[in-house]
Parts: C-alpha cells; structure tokens; sequence
C-alpha cells in the first residue's frame, strides 16, 4: 500500500512509519516543521514534505494521522477530495495490529522501559517503543516476524486497539483522566477490559488496582519475588543485579528497584518464548532508553535527561540517582525541571512539592503547556523550601549548563551531578546544539 503519515515527526507516528515501511510498503509523511525524528526518517528513505501541503496527497490508498491532527488541516481536506481513507493512529492501531501476535505493555510509569527490555530479551521480535532504544538506536526493530512487542498508550485508550496476546501492565495509577470524563470506574474498566483481551497476562501485584483483579495472571509480587537487590557501576554505566522468583540471578542496565520491577515483568512474558539462560543473556544487551536516566555528559558535570513528568517517576528516578551519586565519588545534585502541563501540576500538586526532595538544588523553567492555556501559579511560593531559581531556558556545552533570562546567561554549572526532570522540550535544551 502507498501510506501517507500527516505528523510524521511524532514518536507515536514515526513508530508506525518505520514499521509499516518494514512490512513493505510505500511510506510518505508531513510535519509543520523539521526535527530529529523527521532528518533521520528522511535519511532512511522517507519522503517528508514540510510543512503541511496539499500537494502531499496523491492518490495514496490511505491517510494516517497523529491525535492533533485536526478536520480543517490542508491535506486532511484534500485526501477527502480524492476518497482517500483517513485514519487516526488509534484507529489504524487496530488494521495494522489485527493479524499479529502482540506483547502488548503499558501503565502509566514504565512501559517504555519495560517494552525496550522485552525486545532485547525477544529481539526476533519486531518492535514498536515509545522512546528510542539504545540498543538498536530507534524506536522500532524492523522485522516482518508477526510477532511484536509493542508499547500500548492508555492516555487515549488506543490500548484497547493494540490486539494483545499477551498484555503487560507495570500500573494502573490514573493519569489523564480528562480522556475517561474523570470517571475511575471509566479509567479502571478500560485497564480490565485491555487485560481481558489477552490470552497470557503479567501484572504488577504492587498497584492497588491491579492486585484487586481476580483474573487468570501471571503475578509479580516485588516484595518477595525480588531478592538479592544490588547496584552497581561497570565502566561508569549503571547496572542493577537481582534474583527473581526461582529463576535465578539477573543483570540489567540501569539503577533501583523499579529497574528491576520493569525486568522482572519482562521475564516473565518471555518465558514461554525462549530458555531461560537466553532470556538471561539477552537482557544483558539492554542500554537503556534515550530520555530516561540518559547520561548525555560526563565532561564536566555529569548531565542526565530524563522524560519523567510525573511526582511517581520523579521520586523513583531521583531514588536511583541518589544510588548512583553513592557508587561514585558523591556530589550535589541539580534537578532542573519543566513541569509539563498546567492540568498534571494541578492535579498532583503536593506530590510535586514533595518529590523534589533529595536534590541539592532546584531551578525551575517554564511550564511546557502542551497547548494548554497559560494559568498563573506561584510556584515561588509553593517550593519556597526549597529556594528555587527560576530560568526562562537552559543550554549546554561541553557538559557545562547555563542558565538564561530570557537573553542573557545569569549563571553556569559545571559540577556534580545534574538531572532534567520533562517531556517538553528541555530535553533539546539539555543537548548541545550540535548533537
């Protein structure tokens, strides 16, 4: 089929990109602008049109499109024009993934952790991920085995649509909520009807919800099924060490217990795909995730971007670092945040003010609105123990960071350890313009 992809840069879009152009067919795409994700896809052999242009749509046999995509947009009226199928990307979810057998992961911490192990543990899987993985550097692993690992987003419920063989939830904690009318009955009636989907489940016994559910599962109890726990760091990169069950001992990159939480979930969907000892072996090719606890600087500073966007990540991830500052030389931490979303700050507000602690040092940027409209809150006030500095943006070069006021540099840090906390653009921030 000729596929045409409006909004073609999104990690959500670019996934089913690069992974419909591995199953044969013939790819094109727009975006309002260029990116990362964009430059390389067109390096890759993907025609790109930028920005938007009706021209783009020619005759394709179908339109898909990214969730902010909206009826008015220029190709989206043209493709009517020409009655060519259009299909949002949950839509086209369920065309892509009705013939496959799909580990299906999410949660709402986690699962593009736990979904980037699964594939090292399966890399004769073909893979969707939420994030890029280190090990194979993209967020697809292009194969034409019917076999997939692919991260499942609750956010809009399109993980209703992803087919699960076997689903895999890290948690239930609620999350946008605007999406499920506020109703949890809604939101926890979603979760259960994605797991009764599945002819195979793994579930986090640790989240309320889920240890509720009596359904046929494979449990995971982190308090007793996890033994052995221990960090440490080979040739500067963190590693976590641990004993699951009755399967033995395991390594895996990465620090903290929800590192080992997320593998261990892992594990126990692959059993019945591979011997263990292989299962072990290839956990050890798992690098982490671009964005999460991702060491992009040793030069100076240590510098760490991480997508946490949430007080639950936040805290986990902080946890972690602290673990890592003890297995080196131990140094203040900087945490510099972009709260993402006005709504989420509002509705997690104390948790927020609470996850911070732990850092040595806070600076706090602008909220990433995430097309939400502006609201005054004084978050001065609200952190005030923790004697915030405030920053319109921050650059990086050669692993020092400096602090800016709209134009001009008001400070720079080039010590101890230093963490972006977002899912805006601070990660574009945290990285040399070069990179």
């Amino acid at each position: 089929m000729k596929i045409h992809c409006i909004g073609i840069g999104g990690i959500g879009i670019s996934g089913l990109a690069r992974y419909l152009k591995s199953q044969g067919h013939s790819i094109s795409g727009s975006d309002v602008a260029p990116n990362k994700i964009v430059k390389q896809l067109q390096k890759e052999g993907i025609p790109i049109c930028i920005p938007h242009h009706q021209s783009s749509i020619n005759h394709q046999d179908l339109i898909i499109h990214s969730a902010i995509i909206r009826s008015d947009n220029i190709e989206i009226q043209e493709a009517q024009k020409q009655n060519i199928p259009i299909l949002s990307r949950k839509e086209a979810l369920k065309q892509i993934l009705r013939d496959h057998r799909v580990f299906s992961v999410c949660g709402a911490h986690g699962k593009s952790t736990t979904s980037a192990m699964l594939s090292s543990i399966l890399p004769h899987f073909g893979a969707i991920i939420g994030a890029e993985s280190k090990e194979f550097g993209s967020n697809v692993r292009q194969t034409k085995n019917q076999n997939l690992v692919f991260e499942a987003d609750e956010s809009d419920k399109s993980f209703l649509n992803s087919n699960p063989y076997c689903a895999i939830v890290t948690n239930a904690e609620p999350e946008h909520m605007e999406n499920y009318h506020h109703n949890l009955d809604e939101f926890y009636g979603a979760y259960e009807s994605f797991l009764l989907q599945a002819q195979k489940r793994v579930i986090n016994m640790d989240d309320p919800f889920l240890g509720s559910l009596a359904i046929d599962a494979i449990r995971l109890y982190p308090q007793t099924d996890i033994q052995n726990l221990s960090f440490f760091l080979k040739e500067g990169e963190p590693f976590t060490r641990f004993n699951l069950k009755n399967l033995g001992e395991f390594e895996v990159w990465g620090l903290g217990n929800h590192t080992a939480l997320n593998a261990s979930l892992a594990i126990l969907a692959s059993l019945d795909e591979l011997p263990l000892d292989q299962i072990r072996n290839n956990l050890k090719n798992f690098r982490g995730i671009k964005k999460r606890f991702d060491i992009i600087s040793k030069a100076q500073a240590i510098i760490i971007d991480d997508y946490a966007h949430h007080p639950t990540e936040i805290r986990a991830t902080l946890q972690a670092l602290q673990t890592y500052n003890s297995l080196k030389s131990p140094s203040p931490i900087t945490c510099i945040w972009q709260p993402h979303k006005y709504s989420r700050f509002l509705d997690n507000q104390q948790a927020f003010i609470e996850c911070f602690r732990g850092c040595d040092r806070l600076i706090i940027l602008p909220v990433w609105k995430a097309g939400e409209k502006h609201q005054e809150i004084d978050f001065a006030s609200l952190f005030a123990q923790y004697n915030p500095t405030f920053a319109t943006h921050i650059t990086q070069k050669s692993g020092e960071i400096y602090l800016h006021q709209q134009d001009q540099i008001f400070e720079s840090i080039n010590e101890g350890v230093i963490i972006g906390f977002g899912a805006g653009d601070i990660t574009e921030q945290l990285r040399e313009k070069c990179d």
